[in-house]
This record gives structure tokens, C-alpha cells and sequence, in this order.
């Protein structure tokens, strides 16, 4: 379990990796989060710069500290604001309507004191979110979000989040107004996890079949002897793609074409 928010399991979304080194095992964001936890400019140090004497006395301290959610000691996330006394565990903060800003300083907000939209707008009666296309509650709250820009789309925090760890900073915006600037700054400060990465559907060249070109004969019946598969590079048995969708071919001789013929069209195309 992670040393400092006592979990095995926790939704890596919002705690991180799960790192371990020399005995010592936490997940990234619960060290980032956790109030007087001091880091080192190496990350090679301890556990990305977390040292261990450091942890060790982090935990020490989170067993005098009962989380505001779970009740639970062991707490070691404390309010932001000054003179709030508010602790909790990091998997608790979502439950329990916390607040946790995934930028540096990684500031923290009990449900007293989190931030909120500075809009005042609310959900016209039957508005549903523009991601899951459900229902959203008929005014703003921890749980229901709007674009600040064109005040039009409506979203489930959990929705939103699960977009952002999606598309990641590169790509996401709104799907309404395509806003990303204003969007994204807003999201930040209402708590939203967005990494710095790639979107996850261009993970394993995913799309990479998209760019390969059609390489087949698909006439009725192909009568070049090496096969559907094989082409030459000029003459009869070129193969020629349909020049509108390029999703069949054809060899010139398989479809009756001259060889001076340099366009063709498929049958759902013609």
C-alpha cells in the first residue's frame, strides 16, 4: 500500500503511479500533495526526489491527522487556506467534494474553501452532458462543469476529467466552441488532471492504418497471374485506385481499361 494515503488500489487518474524504491512505496500525486513534504531538485533521489527520512516523517505526522472525509487517521493533505485546519487522504478528495490543483504548487482545498466557476449561468431545464450525453444537474456544481467561453456546454466533472486524461493538454477543448486557451485554464483551477502527453488514441499508431494505401485488385474476377496482391509498375497490370475514394483498385486488363488510361472509378463511386 502506498505509505501515505494507505491505499493498495487507488484510482491512478488522480493518485499517479505507484512508485517503490528500497522499501518505500507511494503514489506520485500523494507526495506531490502532501502538506510539508519537501522535494529535491533530483528526481534520482529517493522516490522522484522524495527523500525517505522525509516520507517517514510525513507519515508520522498524518497518524496525529483524521482525514474530513473518511475520518480515518493518517491524513496527510491539509487545506490550502491559512486558517483552515482541514486534512485529508488524496483517494478521498473526490468523494468527498475536495479540491486538489495538479500545477505547481500543488495547492490543496477542503470543500469549504475549494474553488469554484466565477460564471453565473445555470443548465437550461433538460441540458445533458456534452460528453455522455446524460442529464446534468439544473444548477452548477462539484460535480457539474461549463465552458467558460461559450457558456453552452455542460459537464460531469468525472466526464470532463476522463476527456482531459484522453486528450491530454495537446488536444483537448471544448466540443462545442473548440476553446482551448480559456477552457483549459479554467479546468486547472477547478481541479482537473491534465497531463502533458500525446493523445492516448495516437498510442501504438493506432491510426497508422489510415495512411497505408489501398494495394489490391478488386475486380470481379483478377486476371493477372500473380495474384490480387501484385501489380507492376506500368502497362496492363498497373494498378490503378478508384479516384474518388481510393478504397478499391483495380489492374487495367481486370477491368478492360487501355493502357493510356490513368483514371477509373469504382462501382459505389461511378
Amino acid at each position: 500500500a502506498c505509505m501515505l494515503c494507505r491505499r493498495a488500489e487507488a484510482d491512478p487518474d488522480m493518485c499517479g503511479e505507484k512508485l517503490e524504491k528500497g522499501g518505500l512505496c507511494a503514489h506520485v500525486f500523494c507526495m506531490f500533495f502532501a502538506t510539508l513534504l519537501p522535494r529535491q531538485e533530483m528526481d534520482r533521489v529517493g522516490l522522484m526526489g522524495f527523500l525517505p527520512r522525509d516520507l517517514l516523517i510525513a507519515v508520522r505526522r498524518a497518524a496525529q491527522k483524521y482525514c474530513c472525509v473518511c475520518g480515518q487517521s493518517g491524513a496527510t493533505i491539509m487545506c490550502s487556506v491559512p486558517e483552515c485546519d482541514r486534512w485529508f487522504h488524496l483517494p478521498c478528495a473526490k468523494e468527498g467534494g475536495c479540491v486538489n490543483l495538479y500545477v505547481t504548487p500543488f495547492s490543496s482545498f477542503c470543500p469549504e474553501h475549494r474553488p469554484e466557476q466565477e460564471v453565473e449561468v445555470t443548465p437550461e431545464p433538460d441540458t445533458i452532458c456534452s460528453i455522455c450525453l446524460e442529464p446534468v444537474e439544473d444548477r452548477m456544481t462539484f460535480t457539474t462543469l461549463v465552458c467558460p467561453m461559450c457558456i453552452r456546454a455542460w459537464f460531469h466533472r468525472d466526464c470532463i476529467q476522463g476527456q482531459a486524461m484522453s486528450a491530454g493538454l495537446l488536444c483537448l477543448k471544448c466540443p462545442l466552441c473548440r476553446d482551448s486557451e480559456t477552457f483549459l485554464v479554467d479546468l486547472f483551477l477547478l481541479g482537473i488532471r491534465i497531463p502533458f502527453r500525446l493523445p492516448t488514441w495516437e498510442d501504438n499508431d493506432a491510426f497508422a492504418e489510415l495512411g497505408v494505401r489501398h494495394g489490391q485488385c478488386n475486380a470481379r474476377d483478377c486476371l493477372y497471374p500473380g495474384g490480387r496482391e501484385e501489380a507492376e509498375e506500368e502497362g496492363p497490370w498497373q494498378l490503378l485506385l478508384c479516384s474518388s475514394c481510393a478504397a478499391e483498385g483495380t489492374h487495367r486488363r481486370c477491368s478492360g481499361l487501355r493502357n493510356s488510361t490513368d483514371r477509373w472509378e469504382c462501382d459505389t463511386c461511378a
